[in-house]
């Protein structure tokens, strides 16, 4: 009971620095349960919502295709359900706009790509049309409401049934754009009112369990002949699809790679803090072991120090991430994705991992430390350590004129940090892990800005042109006022490595296309040539690729019959988002596959003919997509508001970590000086004098610290890096200057800081106390 009531007092008689203590955990939990949550959660209800609603296997395309033709595929081995659609782009005006609609059909009772209803019903008149919840609320459309949509000189009106989202959808586009662009479910009753006759020209396919996918379309392709077939693609090249199981990825790296960083530093801090709080204690110690207390229960109490402080922390840290991380977590969430009825709920069993963990490091440290000093008698213990004796002059007074220059309180600083060389390193060690995490934060920060701006850096087209699936256009069909213009299309390809396989997209181009640029990890520009490979570092680096290797692809294309070729690497290109392989139309040709253009990029002469030009474009029937430079600026800036917060969060963090390990070091320093303090008082220095004293010594701590963070954290932020880089997302690996000046600033900020609040407790030394203590 004494024990614990001594326990009490020290952390009344030291209430800062068990706060500081307090908060040090406190930033690891918060994290680790924030990050935790966000992972399990999206990864377990995405695998729950796209079995249940049925996200089909492959989408089959025709220009059209009969009832009667759909039954005979349904018969093909590795089929479970199959059903037909019409699909078609419709454009619907507004006052001010005007946006885009992608509608397909729906059967009476869907088995496949079923939506989740929000509000209304499904459509069963052939006038009647489904919304999606997303873009009736940009557009403030209700259930009963009217629209009129068109294409080209068609016009047609529909009474909004009912609002849903549907699993196929559950991202849009790479911004998530409700505003321009949505998806609407007619019924088939109305495919002969838009199609002037009843057919579909897309089929969704439910594969059967376990079937290769791959084989499945091969049948298809063949069954197929005769039929006005274009094209197919897998639910894993699915744009929706491949982003939300990247964006799991990742959180899952995060999730473990951020938490731990953070437990990392904790236990360094740990650890030398509790080592300091007990060795500043052994008075105490000798006179509870004068007092009879056994060496287990003094040990036992200094444990409960860490303990408690882990308990508290770490409650603290698990109530601000539900209160502050997890509605950031949902907000972001539902902004990048249309996923109804999630729900990120923070489970208090996350609370236990970061208990463990710092409790776990404190009761070391103080197994550590106590274990040493309780080997020494009780009357050793009660006696002050002897002062240090100078054997030797430091390095500074051997350089003649300089010593006698500098003032008697640097000698005093100067002499204090090298008669305790232990201490200082001990209280660098905090610094320089706490500037690291800053280092760290701040760079990634700054590399996040880098992959928003290598989006418009690397794309330098006015606009993109997406054909529909099976048009070729004749280059002489385009309009006048293009400056340049660049053929473009996409395969996807499955990259062979050995035993690894894994899904790829291969971009053909012409060399002379400057409208698309690339970069070495130099920010060297760089060229495409007719005899390799252009391959994204991202997959370079992950299977240790190098210029003048030779790597084989597979075009998994149905129509290629599985085609695989050996490529030539000729370069190696920085590509942070949506990295992809580049050759050219001549290096394809050789290769044995021919090249079908399904995009082109445009360059303008000026802003009067891009006007014309991309009018022209928006009546073309073979047109699918547009995208121009807006679109490359809000894909930018949708990156940095998607990611910033989790990282602007970081970095707050690293703030307060660091803030804590420099108060809670500070403190030990000025309590351990106690009588040297006391002594200065008494020989009548000011306070001030004395104020500056102890902090021009932790600002002297903390230029060494900094200066020893700088290559650290170098090596940190190269680590964490190549943790949260995948082959789908490179991260620049090149620490700027900025960052690290910005940290280390940062770092003599919160110094600064600290010294501040120490202030008040230096004023309190009791100089007779601290002069007699040892009597």
């Amino acid at each position: 009971m004494r024990l614990l009531i001594k326990s009490l007092r020290d952390i009344k008689q030291s209430t800062g620095q068990f706060i500081a203590f307090v908060l040090i955990i406190a930033v690891g939990a918060f994290f680790y349960a924030g990050l935790t949550t966000l992972s399990e959660h999206l990864g377990a209800y995405t695998k729950v919502y796209f079995q249940e609603h049925n996200l089909s296997d492959l989408n089959v395309y025709y220009s059209q295709i009969s009832d009667q033709d759909v039954d005979g595929l349904s018969e093909l081995k590795g089929i479970n359900k199959i059903e037909g659609r019409y699909t078609l782009d419709a454009t619907q005006d507004f006052k001010d706009s005007q946006a885009s609609l992608r509608i397909h059909t729906i059967p009476p009772n869907p088995e496949i790509n079923t939506p989740t209803m929000i509000e209304g019903k499904f459509p069963s008149g052939a006038n009647e049309i489904l919304i999606d919840s997303h873009y009736a609320k940009e557009h403030q459309l209700q259930v009963g409401d009217p629209i009129h949509v068109s294409t080209g000189e068609k016009k047609w009106t529909f009474t909004v049934s009912g609002l849903g989202e549907n699993v196929e959808y559950a991202k849009k586009n790479s911004t998530q754009d409700h505003k321009n662009y949505g998806v609407a479910y007619i019924a088939e009753k109305a495919i002969p009112v838009i199609a002037d006759g009843f057919y579909y020209n897309e089929l969704l396919i439910d594969a059967q369990e376990g079937y290769d996918l791959g084989q499945l379309g091969q049948s298809i392709e063949e069954k197929s002949k005769g039929l006005p077939y274009l094209n197919q693609i897998s639910k894993e090249r699915t744009f929706s699809y491949t982003q939300l199981q990247q964006t799991i990825h990742n959180n899952k790296m995060m999730s473990k790679v951020i938490p731990l960083v953070f437990f990392i530093i904790e236990a360094m801090i740990l650890f030398l803090t509790m080592s300091r709080i007990i060795d500043s204690q052994r008075t105490q110690v000798g006179i509870m072991k004068a007092l009879g207390v056994k060496n287990r229960n003094i040990l036992l109490h200094y444990m409960g120090y860490p303990v408690l402080a882990g308990i508290l922390g770490s409650l603290l840290g698990v109530v601000l991430a539900s209160v502050v991380l997890i509605p950031l977590i949902a907000a972001s969430n539902a902004r990048a994705y249309s996923l109804p009825g999630i729900t990120f709920t923070l489970s208090w069993f996350s609370v236990i991992p970061p208990i463990l963990f710092s409790s776990a490091f404190g009761i070391l440290s103080c197994y550590l430390s106590g274990r040493v000093i309780l080997h020494e008698r009780a009357s050793q213990l009660m006696r002050p350590k002897p002062p240090k004796k100078m054997t030797r002059p430091l390095l500074i007074e051997r350089i003649p004129g300089l010593w006698n220059r500098i003032s008697y309180s640097y000698k005093l600083i100067f002499r204090n940090i090298f008669l305790n060389k232990p201490k200082a390193l001990a209280s660098s060690v905090g610094v320089v892990a706490s500037t690291v995490l800053l280092i760290t934060a701040f760079g990634t920060q700054t590399a996040l800005q880098k992959v928003a701006a290598q989006v418009e850096e690397v794309n330098t087209y006015d606009l993109r042109v997406d054909y529909t699936r099976g048009a070729a256009p004749d280059p002489s069909w385009l309009p006048a006022g293009i400056k340049n213009s660049y053929d473009l299309s996409t395969f996807p390809v499955e990259f062979i490595k050995g035993d690894d396989r894994e899904n790829a997209t291969l971009v053909v181009t012409e060399k002379e296309n400057r409208l698309i640029r690339f970069f070495d990890e130099n920010d060297t520009p760089i060229t495409l040539e007719d005899h390799g490979v252009v391959v994204p570092k991202s997959y370079a680096e992950h299977y240790r690729i190098a210029e003048g290797d030779v790597i084989r692809m597979k075009f998994t294309a149905p129509e290629l019959a599985d085609k695989t070729v050996d490529m030539k690497v000729l370069h190696i290109s920085n590509q942070y988002s949506y990295p992809s392989f580049y050759v050219t139309p001549t290096y394809l040709k050789s290769l044995g596959i021919d090249f079908r253009p399904t995009s082109l990029l445009v360059e303008a002469n000026n802003a009067t003919d891009l006007l014309s030009v991309r009018n022209f474009f928006e009546q073309e029937q073979q047109v699918d997509t547009i995208a121009d430079k807006n679109d490359l600026k809000k894909s930018a800036q949708y990156i940095m508001s998607q990611n910033s917060f989790i990282f602007i969060m970081f970095i707050i963090c690293a703030a307060v970590l660091s803030f804590g390990a420099i108060y809670t070091i500070s403190s030990i320093n000025i309590y351990e000086r106690n009588r040297e303090l006391a002594t200065l008082k008494v020989l009548g220095y000011p306070q001030r004098k004395i104020n500056r004293l102890i902090f021009l010594e932790n600002i002297l701590l903390t230029t060494f610290a900094a200066i020893v963070a700088l290559p650290v954290g170098g090596y940190m932020y190269t680590i964490v890096v190549k943790a949260l880089s995948s082959t789908h997302q490179q991260i620049p690996d090149q620490l700027h200057p900025v960052a690290m000046l910005t940290a280390v600033m940062v770092a003599f900020v919160l110094t600064l800081l600290a010294n501040l609040l120490l202030r008040r407790k230096v004023s309190r030394i009791h100089m007779m106390e601290s002069l007699k203590s040892v009597e």
